[in-house]
């Protein structure tokens, strides 16, 4: 059994997601076009609603999708099982947009260049940035968020599990973000 670490729980959750709100208002603050919300499955997808809300909550509206990267992944054919394909959903014109990519965790860098290309498929958006809610820093990639609610460093060995739980009288659910010693 690996040891097992909580990081934020979910009151620091919720004030991480009204700080990324926040910092997606400001930046987009003065354009005229409308910008959208695109989460990456699995996670990701969930915190872009908690993000849409906390945006509409501010008086801001934003559009929102959901992507599927795992036919864009680098490590699709090295993998023993079968992926699960989720749906794309992105309902609205993506060309000369401004699009903010969310995902719970930015590790590698691996999951965003998927992300980046899977979206390119659906035209030519004006800016992209990205929204994550932990970023560990240092990635394989040169990518890097533009909002993050938390900063942590942690070993490589280490894994940060983001955990979404649907908790009764808690519209999100949000229950914490710990580490563990990978497997």
């Amino acid at each position: 059994m690996s040891s097992c670490q909580q990081l934020f729980d979910a009151g620091a959750m919720m004030d991480g997601v009204r700080l990324l709100g926040r910092r997606i208002a400001a930046h987009f603050a003065g354009t005229d076009r409308k910008i959208a919300l695109v989460g990456i499955h699995q996670l990701g997808v969930k915190l872009a609603g908690l993000l849409h809300a906390e945006l509409k909550n501010q008086g801001y509206d934003a559009d929102l999708g959901m992507l599927d990267i795992t036919m864009y992944r680098d490590d699709i054919g090295t993998r023993s099982m079968l992926p699960r394909i989720h749906e794309t959903v992105i309902p609205f014109d993506v060309n000369e947009k401004e699009i903010v990519l969310v995902d719970d965790v930015l590790s590698t860098g691996r999951t965003i260049r998927a992300a980046l290309d899977a979206l390119t498929d659906y035209g030519r958006p004006g800016v992209i940035r990205l929204a994550v809610l932990v970023d560990r820093g240092e990635p394989e990639f040169p990518i890097r968020a533009d909002f993050a609610a938390f900063k942590v460093d942690l070993p490589a060995e280490r894994k940060v599990l983001v955990n979404f739980e649907a908790v009764p009288g808690m519209e999100a659910g949000i229950f914490d973000v710990k580490w563990q010693n990978k497997q």
